[in-house]
């Protein structure tokens, strides 16, 4: 290579190791950033993203952003996500550069393999929705709230409070997914537990149990199409920008701000021993700041950003004026296994 030397060599090894040992030094302008990531060349991103409507655009508009850097882009669940990565680094052989999902930063935090760095732009992002010690920040929000269908309950009619759920008239009319997860029946359990109070939760619950919830074997938004089909009138624990999806392709169905709605994050972070450290930060920096949250929104993602509209504003707590308990990853993670012997004792 012409003009390289040794003492360019070591500069550019310095330059490169102060860029991965101060966190928040660099953001994803900064020139010494770029340069380190296009020299990289590549990223991989285990993500639990829907790839089609918005993997393939974040990729698209980051490496038309920065050319040079392939996004190579692997999806799986969070528990699948993380089980993968433990298993790279107990091999020694780590591919992954970042992840996100819902608690799959728990594990792999736990186990030493989080980096604990956040970009800059994550300053602008509440404290509700970032982690205090700068190992994630939330990259979107699945507000979960009660879907029904506007052919069986009409406009108007649906049950507004948790305590128009134990009307008689709902009785075998509910369904939700019975597993126990944040968008299941251990979410709606968490959030009635933490409303209301141990007591009068779990009272609560026990009546709600009378009512013959269905425990369906599906993810939240095949609970919601069975709900459209016609095979109940109203889910528990349905992601509201979902019925707003399928309500304009004309499907029967609306979404209620039932207080408090249930909202899990979706985090984003970039690994210790990231084989590509520098682009890793870069595309965390891009998929959290306006421009990228931007794409989340147009793909009818709730983005996280405080300053981004979701295509429908009022899918937003913020913005639609409706109280939410928003659950960490911890949190989620921690209190599942009690919300699921609650679940196993009344619902099953």
């Amino acid at each position: 290579m012409v003009g390289w030397n040794k003492s360019a060599a070591l500069r550019a090894a310095a330059l490169g190791i102060a860029i991965l040992a101060v966190p928040g030094a660099v953001g994803a302008a900064d020139p010494a950033l770029i340069a380190a990531a296009k020299k990289e060349g590549e990223v991989v991103w285990y993500t639990t993203q829907i790839v089609s409507q918005l993997v393939r655009p974040i990729t698209t508009a980051f490496e038309k952003k920065y050319p040079g850097i392939k996004v190579r882009a692997t999806r799986a669940n969070a528990t699948e996500t993380a089980v993968k990565i433990l298993n790279e680094a107990k091999a020694g052989r780590l591919q992954a550069d970042l992840f996100d999902g819902t608690t799959t930063v728990v594990p792999l935090k736990a186990e030493g393999h989080v980096l604990q760095w956040s970009p800059d732009e994550a300053k602008k992002y509440p404290a509700l929705v970032k982690d205090p010690q700068g190992y994630w920040v939330a990259n979107n929000l699945f507000v979960i709230v009660p879907g029904f269908n506007t052919g069986a309950i009409a406009r108007g009619k649906e049950p507004r409070t948790y305590q128009d759920l134990l009307n008689p008239s709902l009785r075998g009319k509910m369904a939700w997914n019975g597993f126990p997860t944040s968008s299941g029946a251990g979410g709606f359990i968490g959030t009635v537990l933490t409303e209301m109070g141990e007591a009068k939760g779990t009272a609560f619950l026990r009546e709600l149990a009378k009512q013959k919830i269905a425990n369906l074997r599906g993810s939240a938004r095949e609970v919601l199409d069975q709900v459209i089909a016609g095979e109940y009138s109203l889910a528990l624990q349905i992601f509201n920008h979902h019925a707003v999806i399928s309500a304009k392709k004309g499907a029967p169905v609306d979404w209620i701000p039932m207080e408090p709605a249930t909202v899990t994050l979706s985090t984003i972070s970039v690994l210790r021993r990231a084989p590509h450290p520098n682009a890793a930060k870069l595309l965390m920096d891009f998929i959290i700041s306006r421009e990228g949250q931007e794409v989340f929104a147009q793909a009818d993602y709730i983005p996280a950003h405080p300053d981004v509209a979701a295509t429908v504003p009022t899918l937003k707590p913020s913005e639609g004026k409706f109280r939410a308990h928003f659950f960490s990853p911890e949190e989620t993670e921690e209190k599942m296994v009690k919300w699921k012997l609650v679940f196993d004792e009344f619902f099953r």
